[in-house]
């Protein structure tokens, strides 16, 4: 997926490290200002992005490298301020759930018992679950995990063949696709 990214609008993907972490970065300008443009389209949802934007749009807006290199460490001091925004109606939000399921959900077959459920998480970001939550009708509870990670997890048949048609009309286009094609052809 990150490829994807890489094509059409440009930086690299890098892989570092032992683990073999994957990176996309972009150090062009032009570059950057285009994508704060699919960012004024698109606005981020996750409290993390929001703040990561607005310290980008202040570090363009100052343009000096010695106030970046004092502030980089406290992008997030507004996170709590951000994170308050529940009440989302954006007209891609289908779009962007499947790209939130690619990178933060799970799809689980439990072959001894033959169940199957499907959860996602988020750190410090409840409303995103709560937004997920009413989108398929979730009864469940969202649980505080470590006071930090948010959890929702869901066996409910009705409400995993939801999530089954959602990303049929909205396909994952990364490596969760492969899970999902999986879990959707053993699903009962």
């Amino acid at each position: 997926m990150l490829n994807l990214i890489e094509k059409f609008i440009g930086g690299s993907v890098r892989i570092i490290g032992i683990n073999k972490f994957i990176i996309w970065v972009v150090n062009d300008k032009k570059k950057i200002n285009n994508i704060i443009k699919i960012f004024n389209s698109y606005p981020p949802i996750t409290s993390r992005l929001k703040a990561q934007l607005a310290f980008m749009l202040e570090c363009f807006n100052k343009n000096n490298v010695e106030w970046y290199l004092n502030e980089r460490n406290n992008k997030y001091n507004n996170f709590n301020i951000i994170n308050q925004s529940y009440n989302i109606d954006y007209y891609y939000f289908n779009e962007w759930l499947s790209g939130f399921i690619e990178a933060e959900g799970c799809f689980s077959i439990r072959k001894t018992s033959n169940n199957h459920s499907f959860s996602i998480g988020q750190n410090n970001d409840k409303y995103i679950l709560e937004m997920i939550k009413t989108n398929f009708s979730i009864k469940n509870n969202i649980r505080l995990i470590n006071n930090k990670f948010w959890f929702i997890e869901v066996y409910n048949k009705l409400i995993l063949i939801n999530i089954i048609n959602h990303c049929l009309q909205f396909p994952l286009l990364g490596e969760k696709a492969l899970s999902f094609s999986k879990f959707r052809d053993l699903f009962k």
